[in-house]
């Protein structure tokens, strides 16, 4: 009898319109996650005025959405690995479309901040299963690219957040730029149509007849029949997937990678929420520091596309390393000034070293470990991320209010982007399962036939 081994299929598999269509989809999930983190930034001068709010009342009110999506990545990336990919990105969808459009009509500081809160619950699930679909049905010599063209949609909704913010606010309030984010809803039922669900999930609760039509679309070249084995991917020795983080000589690993995604969106949240205020604390107008956090989203996009590549042609680490340190080096000599055209290139460049590589290490995280904790991994590391991701907005409104010399707040916003190359660069490459996957599989397969 013919023995048909998923992975051997998808890694070997050619791009086409199976992949195009999950991409497509990915894509534009990603980029309302995108639109919905980085709205607020766009708003908080307004909001700052109209409930008199200091600048630390700001900044938490921020994190509330942060804090949601500190437990949205944990519990839906867990969840997800039981329940299957495709449900939880349903559901997280959901969560995030319309509580930030509720946003739209809070009247105080504290409705918004509980629509906040909800709609992070989402926004952290949904981009860890979004990511680890895509790297579950990718052909491995593309594997970060894929990743990173869809995550170029977070930076997509970033730009679209201040854009609408300078055409709309002024007509319509800033309340109009939240209703845009419930879109979304109206586009579940094709998108739940139209995503496959990820290949263990399906071998786990025995739905053959549905992958062999997935993987049909994936190698129309092959040939399936329901009379076909399927081989049993490995699966975890435990029903707690976080315990398998730490196994199999992950635990450094697993640590420093919670280490890099703290520093990193540490820094993004921060900016992200922060940046349009800073720069009218140096001197630019309201539209102008809006085009500040325009152009950290469009640096963030090219070093994504550039980043994604070179990884998957050199390896992850090796990129991501010295990229972690570049943007250090720009955040700190963005505090000092200069040329307008320096000032908007050394903004790119953070973009694309805080943002970009933050989209490429989940990309990384999602090869290093195997597909039955995939969601798992990126549920936790994202999580504890999110952690660092509520202290940037905070840190920003604390340093704010303590009247610092400009350069630095900057400087203070540095720092994470030093600790993050440091972590990554102790991150030991052989015990990543995307490099040994071929062995392991082999050994797994053997034990099964045994």
């Amino acid at each position: 009898m013919t023995r048909v081994n998923t992975i051997e299929i998808i890694n070997n598999s050619k791009f086409n319109r199976f992949h195009l269509n999950l991409l497509f989809w990915s894509f534009l999930i990603i980029s309302f996650d995108g639109y919905d983190l980085v709205v607020y930034g766009t708003v908080v001068p307004v909001l700052i005025e109209k409930w008199n709010l200091t600048a630390v009342e700001a900044g938490a009110m921020g994190s509330y959405g942060l804090f949601g999506m500190m437990f949205g990545a944990i519990f839906f990336g867990t969840l997800a690995d039981r329940i299957g990919r495709k449900n939880v990105i349903t559901i997280t969808l959901v969560l995030f479309s319309l509580f930030t459009m509720l946003c739209g009509f809070a009247e105080t500081p504290t409705a918004f901040s509980t629509f906040r809160f909800l709609a992070g619950l989402g926004l952290g699930g949904i981009m860890p299963n979004v990511i680890a679909l895509l790297t579950d049905y990718s052909p491995k010599s593309m594997k970060s690219m894929v990743v990173s063209i869809v995550l170029c949609g977070y930076s997509v909704g970033g730009i679209l957040a201040p854009l609408l913010g300078i055409f709309m606010m002024p007509s319509f309030g800033w309340e109009s730029i939240f209703w845009i984010a419930g879109l979304p809803l109206l586009l579940i039922p094709f998108m739940y149509k139209q995503l496959p669900e990820t290949p263990s999930y399906l071998i786990r609760t025995n739905k053959n007849e549905k992958l062999f039509a997935i993987l049909s679309k994936v190698s129309p070249e092959s040939n399936f029949n329901q009379n076909q084995e399927i081989i049993k991917l490995h699966e975890p020795d435990t029903k707690v997937p976080i315990i398998g983080l730490f196994k199999e000589n992950r635990v450094l690993s697993t640590f420093m990678f919670w280490i890099a995604f703290f520093s990193c969106l540490l820094m993004v949240y921060g900016l992200n929420t922060w940046l349009p205020k800073l720069m009218i604390e140096a001197g630019y107008a309201l539209n102008s520091s809006l085009g500040f956090l325009i152009a950290l989203q469009g640096g963030a996009i090219v070093g994504t596309l550039i980043l994604g590549r070179l990884c998957d042609k050199y390896g992850s680490k090796k990129m991501l390393v010295p990229m972690y340190a570049s943007g250090a080096i720009a955040l700190t000599l963005l505090g000092f000034g200069g040329n307008t055209f320096i000032i908007y290139l050394l903004v790119a460049v953070a973009g694309a070293a805080t943002i970009g590589a933050q989209n490429i290490v989940q990309a990384y995280v999602s090869q290093y470990y195997p597909p039955y904790i995939r969601s798992t991994a990126l549920g936790m590391a994202s999580g504890i991320g999110r952690i660092g991701g509520m202290l940037g907005p905070l840190l920003g409104g604390f340093l704010l209010s303590i009247s610092l010399l400009i350069h630095l707040n900057f400087i203070a916003f540095a720092i994470p982007g030093l600790l993050a190359t440091i972590a990554l660069a102790i991150v030991p490459e052989r015990h990543s399962y995307l490099n040994n996957a071929s062995n392991k599989q082999s050994s797994k397969i053997d034990k099964n036939v045994s």
